[in-house]
């Protein structure tokens, strides 16, 4: 199998340790880029009411966190899975981005473009080849 980006990809390892299906640690989304309960309230479309992460959790924040964690890991690949370096991508003010960071993106509700960003980023790596 060649190295580079595949479909299979789009799914990472879990390099952070977040979690999958029942194990997902949604309330370490949020920590790791530095969110608010408003902030989440935002990116889910849930009242801060609901904001919350037991069982009671919405559908929809679990699977908004969840979207978003994969992200981080993508990123974090790029980081050989360092948590301090990927959270420091995620804080700082990126000139590609519109001098926004990324996490701003992500509070801002522009994480879709954020993700694509990202995955384009990704196929640019692996079709630059290494110089020797």
């Amino acid at each position: 199998m060649s190295p580079g980006f595949s479909l299979f990809d789009t799914v990472p390892d879990d390099l952070l340790h977040f979690g999958h299906g029942h194990a997902f640690d949604a309330k370490r989304v949020p920590s790791l880029l530095g969110l608010k309960k408003e902030d989440v309230s935002r990116l889910a479309s849930v009242s801060v009411k609901s904001v919350r992460y037991d069982d009671a959790m919405p559908e929809q924040m679990r699977e908004r966190l969840e979207e978003i964690a994969s992200t981080i890991n993508m990123v974090a690949r790029a980081f050989d899975g360092d948590p301090e370096k990927t959270s420091a991508w995620f804080r700082a003010r990126n000139p590609m981005l519109g001098d926004v960071s990324p996490r701003d993106m992500i509070r801002l509700g522009r994480y879709e473009r954020l993700r694509k960003f990202i995955i384009n980023a990704m196929m640019e790596r692996v079709s630059t080849p290494e110089p020797a």
